[in-house]
């Protein structure tokens, strides 16, 4: 199954100076719907027990005006899915939930297929090699690249682990953007204590279209820009959490920080403004922030 043709227009989009607006967080929205994400699948196991949920949000997400939809492959990794067949038929499934969604909009969304740590959200001290992880980054990759329009490496706690990731997107041919969480001390370094410089030199030499800071406080993801905007040298932004600062690792649903109560839609789309102002030209939301959000940005674009 092939992208939409006018799904791909997101480079043309980005090199005209455009602002593009992601959707919001998946796992946390299926939660808000009545999902039970606290199994060691979380959000994918919604792909087996509430399918038209996965694709509903990815509707609400759409007609809320995002210009770019995320498929529900965060937690469809090999580790957690070690079973080859139910892996490939998981991951494809979440591609045909998205497909089917923007098909049924009848809007040009891209479809951006999302390949996640392999050993833990915010674990830099469990990220393995490159050489290591690349080749299972390929695998998901491979699975994925017939449905989506580019790949979003997400939530990379290292270089090491952006570096990876990036590889094994790049092995598809496909556009590969590359998004790193911070710390969440409003240092505007990654998890891991690398600076945005260091873990951007560690992309040389792949063809990394976009760079962005996700899942980390907004305070955090703004620390981050004028590092980004002086480093990326190509189109840069974010998308943070809605959660209470995290300190340690999250390896599944059932670990996750208290949700803040400052972050409505008003709120974090005022958050959103800054990181435009800073030369963001890529925005949305993670895990705590939904369609209602995404609504607000829309209209701020606007």
């Amino acid at each position: 199954m092939e992208p939409q043709p006018e799904a791909s227009s997101v480079r043309n989009r980005l090199e005209a100076g455009a602002a593009l607006l992601l959707d919001g967080g998946m796992g946390q929205e299926l939660i808000a719907r009545g999902v039970d994400a606290s199994t060691g699948l979380w959000s994918a196991q919604a792909l087996f027990d509430h399918p038209d949920t996965v694709m509903a949000v990815h509707r609400a997400f759409i007609d809320a005006g995002a210009d770019v939809v995320t498929t529900n492959t965060y937690a469809t990794t090999r580790r957690r899915i070690p079973d080859c067949a139910t892996f490939w038929h998981l991951n494809r499934k979440a591609c045909e939930l998205a497909v089917r969604a923007r098909e049924d909009s009848g809007r040009p969304v891209a479809i951006a297929g999302s390949l996640a740590p392999l050993h833990g959200s915010y674990r830099p001290d469990l990220v393995r090699s490159a050489d290591e992880l690349a080749p299972q980054y390929a695998e998901q990759a491979e699975v994925l690249c017939g449905y989506v329009d580019l790949f979003l490496c997400e939530t990379m706690s290292t270089a090491t682990e952006a570096q990876a990731a990036a590889r094994g997107a790049g092995s598809t041919g496909k556009p590969v953007w590359v998004s790193w969480t911070l710390a969440d001390d409003g240092s505007g370094r990654l998890r891991s204590g690398e600076t945005i410089a260091e873990a951007i030199a560690g992309l040389d030499g792949l063809d990394v279209e976009a760079v962005l800071v996700n899942c980390s406080i907004p305070e955090s993801i703004a620390a981050a820009m004028p590092e980004l905007a002086n480093s990326a040298g190509r189109p840069f932004g974010g998308y943070a959490n809605g959660f209470t600062p995290i300190r340690g690792g999250v390896d599944d649903g059932r670990a996750l920080p208290d949700t803040r109560q400052d972050l409505d839609p008003e709120a974090y789309a005022g958050h959103a403004r800054q990181w435009l102002s800073q030369g963001a030209r890529i925005v949305g939301g993670c895990c705590e922030v939904g369609p209602a959000h995404i609504a607000e940005l829309r209209r701020h674009l606007a």
